[in-house]
């Protein structure tokens, strides 16, 4: 596997809420090596910085990587079908882009479909967003996620509003459907059923980066207490 990024002496910070006061490091990384073909799961507790070093890994990869946020954040007033699409606008033309928001193709229909259908959404698609459940709409961001067909995912918590069977088949999914994956996940038994390496966030910094099989009661107990 060759090497996809590296970070060196990142200090990734944020605004203070003092006017007077510098900026505040939310998260210090020495050194993180990424390579093709990983399948990283990032746990901590709330406020570890696993959003945080995901927003920087958008920055860095660009147009290279999809990206599935914790929040659906989908167009309320548009169908379930739209949102999905929207994961394509930068692969089509404005006309064409216009074209399908006003009367989808069915070549467009059928593409959607055929993703939707292992969600369990297919039956949704002409539903507006705003009508769906929370778990509906995070399976609709999933699938516009997996509409932007790249190689590489970074997704921060993307099956959170899921119970645990659900959760699991469409983490699977999304790891099937990308070569490389960095996912920011609550659940530190699917991480280590699932991804190849996990990287433990604490206190700023980077407790741990293990492969799954290393994974310990106590290294997981030390993360969260």
């Amino acid at each position: 596997m060759g090497e996809l990024l590296e970070l060196r002496d990142c200090r990734l910070t944020y605004p203070s809420d003092d006017r007077r006061g510098g900026d505040v490091v939310a998260l210090a990384i020495e050194r993180l090596s990424i390579r093709s073909g990983d399948r990283i799961a990032l746990l901590g507790r709330s406020g570890a910085g696993k959003s945080t070093l995901l927003r920087h890994l958008r920055l860095q990869l660009g147009n290279s990587a999809s990206w599935c946020p914790q929040q659906a954040a989908l167009v309320p007033q548009l169908k379930a079908f739209h949102n999905i699409y929207s994961g394509a606008l930068e692969r089509h033309s404005a006309l064409v882009n216009l074209k399908n928001l006003l009367l989808p193709s069915p070549r467009f229909k059928a593409d959607i479909a055929a993703l939707a259908e292992p969600l369990g959404i297919r039956d949704l698609l002409w539903s507006k967003a705003n009508t769906l459940s929370g778990g509906q709409q995070q399976r609709v961001a999933v699938a516009r996620c997996l509409y932007q067909h790249k190689s590489i995912l970074l997704a921060d918590e993307p099956v959170a509003a899921l119970d645990k069977r659900q959760g699991r088949a469409v983490l699977e999914l999304l790891l099937q459907r990308h070569d490389t994956a960095i996912v920011a996940l609550h659940d530190a038994q699917l991480a280590a059923q699932l991804c190849n390496r996990i990287i433990g966030l604490k206190d700023g910094g980077l407790l741990f980066d293990c492969t799954a099989d290393q994974l310990d009661a106590a290294a997981i107990e030390q993360l969260y207490r």
